[in-house]
């Protein structure tokens, strides 16, 4: 099963998405964050955007950055357990991008665990390169984060429509 993005619906996360964004952080994450964080980042953050990745009516992943001024920052991006591994990940990132061109960034940064060698191809794979390490980065175990940056082709992800 590969993912087919005729059937994905991308939309502004709102409140009452909060809910199933938790178990999907929890699923994926040693160290999720809170309802209040992302109810913050919601009400609070000028530079937060945020979306939800829905399939047949379920929110299947979300992800979320800061724009600011020419450049997002990633600030976590996940797909449900059961839908790993068939390329939502991918259409949820290209959708990440796009948005950040539309809202005016020309480069995307992120930082990823050293150990997480899946989203590391992922994000390689969209063009992000290492830029360095940010010691201890992770709480949880005190693992390095490696610094990822991505120039964004404005032409090519100009596509597709904001519906959100």
């Amino acid at each position: 099963m590969r993912a087919d993005a005729n059937n994905l619906l991308y939309r502004a996360m709102t409140m009452a998405d909060i809910p199933a964004v938790i178990a999907i952080e929890q699923e994926a994450f040693t160290s999720p964050w809170s309802k209040e964080a992302f109810v913050n980042e919601l009400t609070n953050n000028l530079f937060a955007r945020y979306m939800v990745m829905e399939l047949g009516g379920e929110i299947i992943g979300y992800g979320g950055m800061w724009v600011i001024m020419d450049e997002a920052h990633v600030t976590n991006i996940a797909v449900r357990s059961g839908y790993r591994g068939h390329g939502y990940g991918n259409s949820l990132l290209v959708e990440l991008q796009r948005t950040a061109v539309f809202y005016g960034a020309a480069k995307m940064t992120l930082e990823v665990r050293v150990s997480n060698e899946v989203a590391q191809h992922l994000y390689r794979k969209h063009g992000f390169e290492p830029s360095g390490i940010r010691p201890k980065y992770y709480s949880d175990n005190d693992e390095d984060a490696l610094i990822m940056w991505a120039e964004l082709d404005q032409e090519q992800l100009k596509t597709g429509d904001r519906r959100w």
